[in-house]
């Protein structure tokens, strides 16, 4: 399976360029974010190589994604000497709010949206491992809390409130507390609802049923709509993986509990449905529209994989 990168460089001038950063953030997981030095090099990279540049337009609309990942590029455009534009094309989400907090100037179309949370994971191990993880979650939220002060202003207990009760804000709340500055006119996004709890927005996959405190059809303007046979393929293959996630995670606690870790076997036989599952949608020929749920099942595929790796 390709590993797809998040990002995109486009439209680069003498004096201009346009970044765009589509989907989730850290698309395999973020494990090469972390650990192969690949990914973050390229990206630094690439974001050098604009050379003197006086605006960086970035676009963006994900869900969110790898916290390492996002806080590394809200640093880097941070230090950047060029004018950073942010403009919200559709949604900024979890720790893609964060990168769009390095923009001098952050603009949303009316009908665009922002929402912050606290940081989440999952652990595994006793009562030591999940508190280990409690404190580091602690530091991140901390980390997270300092660029939403630094473009808004607001306190830190504020703030920590509004992370705790996953706030989602028009672009009126977002300029109103200090997180955007600008409302563009409302601008042409192709979104709906493909399932209760499944939104496209401009061909990227948002799982609401992740969120505590998702909004509703009518907070968001938008209408159940009925998905083509593409989406349905992919949604019903998805809902299989995760049944098989859900089974393949009691099994390692179980294991754990043991003291033991799965076996190559298990990593086989995981391997094994993962392949079977890609070519099924291999199958289907998406339609332009409906290329964001594919996008979304390779990001989940390649993440669980290499999750049932690094346990082994």
């Amino acid at each position: 399976m390709s590993k797809r990168r998040f990002w995109e460089f486009r439209n680069q001038a003498e004096s201009e360029a346009d970044l765009y950063l589509y989907g989730p953030i850290g698309s395999d997981g973020g494990l090469s974010w972390l650990f192969d030095e690949i990914t973050p090099k390229a990206f630094k990279g690439e974001l050098d190589a604009l050379g003197d540049i006086k605006t960086l337009n970035v676009y963006i609309n994900s869900d969110g994604g790898d916290v390492f990942a996002g806080q590394a590029i809200h640093s880097m455009l941070k230090r950047h000497p060029a004018n950073v534009i942010v403009t919200v094309d559709g949604l900024a989400a979890s720790i893609a709010s964060v990168i769009a907090m390095a923009g001098d100037t952050i603009r949303m179309p009316r009908n665009a949206m922002m929402m912050i949370h606290n940081p989440i994971t999952i652990t595994f191990g006793d009562a030591n491992e999940h508190r280990k993880m409690a404190d580091t979650l602690d530091q991140v939220r901390e980390s997270i809390v300092a660029a939403y002060q630094d473009k808004t202003g607001m306190a830190r207990d504020e703030l920590i409130s509004l992370l705790e009760a996953e706030t989602w804000m028009t672009a009126e709340e977002a300029v109103a507390r200090g997180f955007a500055d600008e409302i563009d006119e409302a601008k042409q996004i192709a979104a709906s609802l493909v399932t209760p709890k499944v939104l496209l927005v401009n061909g990227q996959v948002v799982n609401l049923g992740r969120f505590e405190h998702p909004p509703t059809v009518e907070d968001m303007g938008l209408a159940q709509t009925r998905p083509d046979p593409y989406t349905e393929h992919a949604e019903a293959t998805m809902r299989a993986l995760a049944e098989y996630e859900r089974r393949s995670l009691e099994r390692i606690a179980v294991r754990a509990k043991a003291g033991k870790t799965l076996t190559q076997v298990d990593i086989q036989r995981w391997e094994r449905i993962r392949d079977i599952a890609t070519g099924v949608l291999a199958q289907a020929v998406p339609q332009p529209e409906s290329a964001g749920p594919l996008h979304d099942i390779e990001h989940d595929l390649h993440r669980w994989a290499n999750r049932l790796r690094g346990i082994a």
